[in-house]
Order: structure tokens, then C-alpha cells, then sequence
């Protein structure tokens, strides 16, 4: 029976955990700083082993790499390479569902030399974005056609019917990430035009809005570098060409005010032991003590005292006279905004998250009309149950893991899934756990 490594039993764990046991013949060890979490997985499953490890103990972590036929790092990206490192050494396979790093990409030429595979970006954005959009694109050009414009969003967001604070966003994901998302540059290719994003700009002049049926409206904005993608899909001579994230609409907005408040600022800062939070939002908006937080920060961020802006950080509580999560502790701006976000935007009992995933192309063809085609992902949450985002993360990952031990997936390297060997077992199997897409061709 083959023996498989899982480092971390975070938010996507559970999914990846019950597909393997219930599914796969294989001995599955899950390895955590929080031995609890990992036993709430395994459930007591006869095939499954837990453990408490830290990431600093890299010599145990080499230990189980060595004795275990794959490892899965679910870990933060930065200790994937130090694990794709390890399993080159020792000639084992891995899977994660994070973007291939420059450090993973140089891991290629050894992972080949050793026969094994380095299988990324395998959860739902990256994963099963790539391998919606591979299947028609390759369809497309199968029939002889061209793809000319593609814009693709996704989302992980609140169902409508959880969609009850005025941030409209609830944490299935670390809000870390979320909230410095709006630092990295972006780049993509539209109508033929290279368009560039620096730092700190993402939130403020780039939104892409949709409304989608029985759902609501959305905003979407650049992901990372789109342009890559030409080269990564195949897609010569294409004109449009950007990947993006979805949110409710006045999320943009917001962020681009928590941004130049100062609120994601990562800089130690000693708190006194009664800082309030009406205290702590005083220190990015100096003014008079007669002038109320609120208009502070209307102040010096140049908007309407009764602006929606302002009416989400009062939500927030970021004017209340409550405790900051740190007082009287050293910590940053942006771990305190972090903390607040995950007590305030929790998921109550029965509430479902959802994920909305549409893939937007322009296709031509020889001596035919050209065709505008439409793909669209939207899965919920299972009340009291596991995550959209879990599901769609954790699931595809754990296929990737069972298609790679059975011999399916045998193309060794650093791979992603845009090629039919991965992406087609693996969206059939998704099609029969419920989670695929619609599609709807028209005249472009």
C-alpha cells in the first residue's frame, strides 16, 4: 500500500483527507503543529497516522519525506521548495496547490533526472481554472480555431444568502493574504495593449464588473502577471488576456482605503494594554481630539463623512472603544486588521461559502463565424460542512495525489495542469463529486 505525507491540516485539509482514505488504497500521515486538528481528520480511520511537527524541524521532515512515496505540502509557499528539494533528493513524488515559485521551476532538470513528479497549482485558483480553460482552448484549436480574447475571474465569496455584512466577505481563506493582495503588481494584455499595474494601484483604477444572475454584482481585479499565460496556454496572437479575482461590488474601494490608511502597514509596533480600536485607527489619522474618529479618517482619506467606506470600518469596529486583539503586546497594523477580520467575518453555523469561477472567451475560425464562449463554475458550501473553497481546493489536489501513485499521471518534472494527462481525469472525476462547469457558446 502506498504511504502518502500531508504537512498541514489547515482550512482545505478535511476534503483531501476523506477523498484519500474513502477512495484511495493508500496510508496517509498527516503531519501538524496541531496534532487536534489532524486527529479531527483521520477521524480514526485504520489507514491514517497523525503527528505533531513543526516546520523549523527539518530534519524530522526529512525523515518522513524519505519513508513515504509522495508528500503533499499544504504548507505556506515558502516551505515548498524546501520539501520538493528533500523529495528530489530522495526520489519521491509531491503535490501542492500553490504557483510554481521561481525556486520550484528550478527543480525541473532534477526532478526529471530522478522520475519524479512536482505536481503544482492543483487546488481552484490556481487548478481547476487552468484545467476548465485548457479543456476548451484546446478544444478550440482542435477544430481549427484561434483564440482571441480570454478573461477569466474567480472568486471565493459569502453565498448570497450568508451575504450579511456590509464588507460583503466572509474568511474562508487567511485574511492576510486578502488584504495585502492589493501590494503586488499586475500585468495583462488587453484589446492588444500591454497594461501595467504598479504596487499599491491594483484596487484603484482596474475594476472589471459583472452581474451574474440570481447572484449579485461583482468586481474583479488583475491577478498577478496575466501575460505569462499567452505562452503558458498556447495562445499566440492573442489580443485579451488576464486572469483576475472576483469580489462583491465596494470591495475595491474599501481595500484601496484600508491601503492608503496605513492598515496593512507590517511594521512592530509596542500596543499599551488599553488600546482600543478607536485608539488604534487614531494613530493613521492624526487631527484635533474634538474631531471624532470618523471624520478623521473622512479627513485623511478625502471622502464623504457619510461615505459606505467608512460605514464598513465602523462595522469593522475600527472607531469602537473595544480592545485591539494585541494590547499590550508588540505586533503590526496589519495583524491586528487581520484579527479583527477573522473574528467579525466568521461563517455562523449553516452558513455556506461559494465560489464563482467564469471563463470568458472570443474564439475565430477559417470560413465560420467566430464564437464567444462562456464557462462558468459556481459550487457552494455544505451547511455545517466542508467549504466551497475546501472542497475545490482540497479535492482536485487529492486526485492529482491518487492519478500519480496509480500511474496515470507519469510525465515526470515540475508540472501544472493545463495538459489533457492531468486535466481530464481529473475533471471527470470532480464532474462525479459534484463540482463542473456550464458552458454556453454563442455568435462573438
Amino acid at each position: 500500500m502506498k504511504k502518502v505525507l500531508l504537512l498541514g491540516a489547515g482550512l482545505v485539509a478535511r476534503p483531501f483527507v476523506r477523498y484519500l482514505l474513502d477512495t484511495a488504497k493508500v496510508r496517509l500521515t498527516i503531519a501538524s503543529r496541531t496534532v487536534a486538528k489532524a486527529d479531527a481528520m483521520a477521524a480514526g480511520h485504520p489507514n491514517a497516522t497523525t503527528m505533531t511537527w513543526l516546520a523549523e524541524d527539518t530534519e524530522k521532515l526529512e525523515k518522513l519525506v524519505r519513508e513515504h512515496d509522495l508528500s503533499v505540502s499544504l504548507l505556506p509557499a515558502p516551505m515548498h521548495p524546501i520539501v520538493a528539494k528533500l523529495c528530489v533528493k530522495h526520489g519521491k513524488h509531491m503535490v501542492t496547490t500553490s504557483y510554481v515559485s521561481p525556486a520550484m521551476h528550478d527543480l525541473d532538470a532534477q526532478a526529471k533526472e530522478s522520475g519524479i513528479v512536482l505536481l503544482n497549482e492543483i487546488g481552484i485558483d490556481p487548478g481547476f481554472d487552468h484545467m476548465s480553460a485548457m479543456r476548451i482552448i484546446h478544444d478550440v484549436q482542435k477544430r481549427g480555431g484561434t483564440i482571441k480574447h480570454f478573461r477569466s475571474f474567480c472568486g471565493g465569496l459569502p453565498a448570497p444568502d450568508a451575504n450579511d455584512n456590509p464588507w460583503g466577505y466572509k474568511c474562508s481563506w487567511s485574511p492576510r493574504g486578502v488584504f495585502t493582495a492589493g501590494a503586488q503588481t499586475a500585468k495583462y494584455l488587453y484589446n492588444g495593449e500591454t497594461v501595467q499595474i504598479p504596487g499599491g494601484a491594483l484596487f484603484k483604477d482596474n475594476r472589471h464588473g459583472t452581474t451574474v444572475p440570481g447572484i449579485g454584482e461583482f468586481e474583479g481585479y488583475p491577478n498577478r502577471d496575466s501575460t505569462l499565460y499567452v505562452d503558458i496556454y498556447n495562445l499566440p496572437g492573442v489580443q485579451t488576456m488576464i486572469r483576475g479575482t472576483y469580489r462583491y461590488a465596494g470591495w475595491c474601494e474599501t481595500l484601496t482605503a484600508v491601503a492608503d490608511l496605513g492598515l496593512v502597514d507590517q511594521t512592530p509596533t509596542d500596543f499599551p494594554a488599553d488600546t482600543t480600536f478607536a485608539q488604534f485607527t487614531a494613530r493613521f489619522a492624526p487631527g484635533t481630539d474634538a474631531a471624532s474618529i470618523r471624520q478623521r479618517v473622512a479627513d485623511r482619506l478625502n471622502i464623504a463623512f457619510d461615505s459606505a467606506i467608512l460605514d464598513r470600518f465602523e462595522w469593522l469596529g475600527l472607531f469602537s472603544d473595544d480592545l485591539i486583539p494585541f494590547a499590550g503586546e508588540q505586533s503590526t497594523a496589519l495583524d491586528v486588521l487581520a484579527k479583527r477580520t477573522e473574528q467579525k467575518m466568521k461563517y455562523a453555523p449553516g452558513e455556506r461559502d461559494m465560489i464563482v469561477l467564469i471563463h470568458d472567451f472570443e474564439a475565430e475560425f477559417p470560413n465560420q463565424p467566430a464564437q464567444r464562449i462562456k464557462s462558468s463554475l459556481i459550487t457552494y458550501g455544505q451547511p455545517d460542512g466542508d467549504s466551497a473553497m475546501a472542497r475545490t481546493v482540497g479535492l482536485p489536489s487529492a486526485i492529482g495525489v491518487r492519478l500519480i501513485l496509480d500511474g496515470t499521471i507519469r510525465e515526470p518534472g515540475v508540472r501544472i495542469p493545463i495538459t489533457a494527462d492531468i486535466y481530464e481525469p481529473v475533471l471527470n472525476e470532480l464532474e462525479s463529486l459534484g463540482i463542473q462547469t456550464t458552458e454556453e457558446t454563442t455568435a462573438a
